[in-house]
């Protein structure tokens, strides 16, 4: 893919971009396909790379623990903080990051 191929499927990527309430993304977690981004990534990026399959980048991330699966403990905290999320859906993943209070 060329450059211009990669800039429209980043634009489309956030486009796609949406907010979610815990309660939303409950029924996700409860499949297994919610993936966590700490906040220091661009979550568009995340999605890029899990759309690409780039598995050297995604490891290097999951070595890091930039990027997760959501665990019960993360689902024990967003249940207790009525969490907010930015989500893109990158199928079969559901990739969230928390909205955090600045």
């Amino acid at each position: 893919m060329n450059k211009q191929s990669d800039n429209e499927q980043r634009q489309q990527l956030n486009l796609e971009t949406g907010q979610l309430h815990w309660e939303e993304l409950q029924r996700h977690f409860a499949r297994g396909v919610v993936i966590k981004v700490n906040n220091e990534l661009d979550l568009v990026d995340v999605a890029f790379s899990f759309t690409r399959d780039d598995k050297e980048t995604i490891e290097t991330w999951l070595d890091k623990k930039l990027v997760s699966r959501a665990s019960d403990d993360d689902a024990k905290h967003w249940e207790k903080t009525n969490a907010s999320f930015w989500a893109i859906v990158v199928a079969p993943w559901v990739i969230v990051q928390e909205i955090t209070e600045h």
